[in-house]
């Protein structure tokens, strides 16, 4: 780890354009500076540091993870922890729920929170479903409005696998919000399974008069 984190951020810096990081930052309307790495560009850069620098344990790695998150100075810092954590599936486990979290109420705000809610809430869940359901379940009626969209979109990649009544639960839960990362979410969450199941989506709108405009708009956009 302590080879891996500098390398990182020098990896970062090397590829850098910093005419690109304004209007980045504005864009993601951003406290945290951006050094100006577009994704692909980080992609590529830090293909090779991860390749150069493997874990020989998995505290190791979840250990890496966190120092790059709380150490970030710029937001594709942040995002080159979240690139860390999609890796090494085989160390996926319930008791990672804990840092994922963490990634979620600190990262607050919704690139870091769908990166976490689609790449590793989401296989999480597919992989532990009796015990990742009901923390889902709970943070649906979180008071931060950032669980809350992760139990809304955590199924984005389930397809036929799909938990209808978590993605019940969770959006009968925040259908009346006024908030609107919470409607674009549930109308984000409803559109990806109208690809699998259009009649239950169809149905499902039709039943909830409570749903947004906006949520609505969303969920039926390709029916």
């Amino acid at each position: 780890m302590d080879g891996l984190v500098p390398a990182i951020r020098r990896a970062l810096a090397e590829v850098a354009d910093p005419a690109k990081a304004p209007a980045m930052r504005r864009y993601m309307k951003s406290a945290m500076p951006f050094l100006g790495v577009p994704k692909p560009v980080r992609a590529r850069a830090l293909r090779r540091v991860f390749a150069d620098h493997p874990f020989e344990s998995r505290d190791a790695w979840v250990a890496a993870v966190l120092e790059v998150w709380r150490g970030a100075e710029f937001r594709e810092e942040r995002y080159a922890a979240l690139d860390l954590a999609g890796r090494h599936p085989r160390w996926r486990g319930v008791d990672l729920l804990p840092v994922y979290d963490e990634l979620v109420v600190t990262g607050a705000w919704w690139d870091f929170v769908d990166e976490v809610a689609s790449r590793l809430v989401g296989p999480l869940l597919r992989a532990f479903p009796e015990e990742v359901a009901p923390v889902m379940r709970a943070w649906a009626r979180d008071d931060d409005r950032w669980r809350r969209r992760v139990s809304v979109i955590c199924q984005l990649g389930s397809k036929a696998a799909t938990d209808l009544d978590l993605l019940t639960h969770a959006v009968e839960a925040n259908a009346e919000d006024p908030d609107f990362f919470l409607r674009k979410g549930i109308g984000w969450a409803l559109r990806q399974h109208s690809r699998v199941d259009p009649a239950w989506v169809r149905a499902f709108v039709g039943s909830h008069p409570e749903l947004s405009p906006l949520s609505q708009r969303e969920a039926l956009k390709h029916l």
